[in-house]
């Protein structure tokens, strides 16, 4: 989700849960989306929300475990300790934005590519320098203002730029040393994955979880619009989250999109992820609000 990063699913579905029914719980008032029904999380799943807007609300936010942040939101982790909720940044791995702090320091070489919906630009993972950089310019300084945890997105996006089969091969590889050097830097920080279906077999057991986006409802950045997700994109998706649960035991979370306000859309689409057994995430299409999904203590 690039930051943000929601039709992704959409147009990579093509390319590219479970029978434990979660019983939905009491009914909840979370930033916008009110009076929407919240999940309780089976097997103690933990409850993981997204938010990227400026000003984090920690009240309603703090009732989730993990909260994955925009690190350039101005939100400082160490001023909001908890023993319950877990911060994690936001950061990206394929691809690379004009407005962040490090984007003028990479090499020329290695940006291989234009995301158009985005206005990002890819990065080419095989480059020799490329995992050295990304922890030095990347994770050392969010490690250094507080963050222990870090969402990893874009990880499909040398997919708009590799297309060979010994291309994608080395993009992977690429990741791989990417992923290992953060665990080998910094062995205590947890990891979840956007998607990097392809690449979890060689670095799964540094995962802490994976999430993908769109399960039921979807968001097309190119169109700025809110969509339904095919029965065949949606069977695709649920046959990753039953390799990665069954065979890697890790967590899974979709994040589905529904119009702010759109109370109906939004329980409707907690209630059929949950019944998949996958933890739910539902928010906007830009994540700029506090979305519905399992919290803390419902029952």
């Amino acid at each position: 989700m690039k930051s943000k990063n929601s039709d992704r699913n959409l147009a990579h579905a093509a390319l590219g849960c479970l029978l434990c029914l979660l019983r939905v719980a009491r009914v909840v008032v979370v930033g916008v989306l009110s009076s929407v029904a919240h999940a309780q999380p089976a097997g103690g799943e933990p409850s993981i929300a997204f938010f990227y807007g400026a000003n984090p609300p920690v009240a309603p936010l703090s009732a989730f475990d993990v909260v994955v942040i925009e690190p350039d939101s101005g939100f400082d982790p160490l001023a909001h300790k908890s023993t319950h909720t877990a911060w994690f940044a936001y950061v990206s791995v394929g691809e690379v934005a004009p407005q962040r702090p490090y984007y003028a320091a990479i090499p020329k070489a290695w940006l291989t590519g234009r995301n158009a919906a985005w206005a990002s630009t890819v990065i080419d993972q095989d480059a020799a320098g490329w995992p050295a950089f990304y922890i030095e310019h990347v994770i050392a300084p969010l490690w250094k203002r507080g963050y222990r945890g870090f969402f990893l997105d874009t990880l499909d996006s040398y997919q708009l730029v590799a297309t060979t089969d010994e291309a994608r091969a080395r993009q992977q590889a690429g990741l791989v040393a990417v992923i290992r050097a953060i665990r080998a830097r910094y062995p205590q920080a947890r990891l979840i994955f956007n998607r990097g279906f392809e690449i979890l077999p060689q670095v799964h057991t540094l995962v802490y979880a994976v999430a993908f986006e769109s399960l039921y409802r979807g968001w097309d950045q190119a169109q700025q619009r809110y969509a339904e997700v095919p029965q065949a994109d949606r069977d695709w998706l649920l046959a990753q989250a039953a390799t990665i649960r069954e065979r890697y035991r890790l967590h899974v979370v979709s994040i589905d999109y529904c119009p702010p306000g759109d109370v109906e859309c939004a329980q409707h689409a907690v209630a059929a992820i949950s019944a998949t057994g996958i933890v739910p995430y539902v928010t906007d299409g830009a994540l700029q609000t506090v979305g519905v999904g399992p919290v803390r203590g419902s029952n």
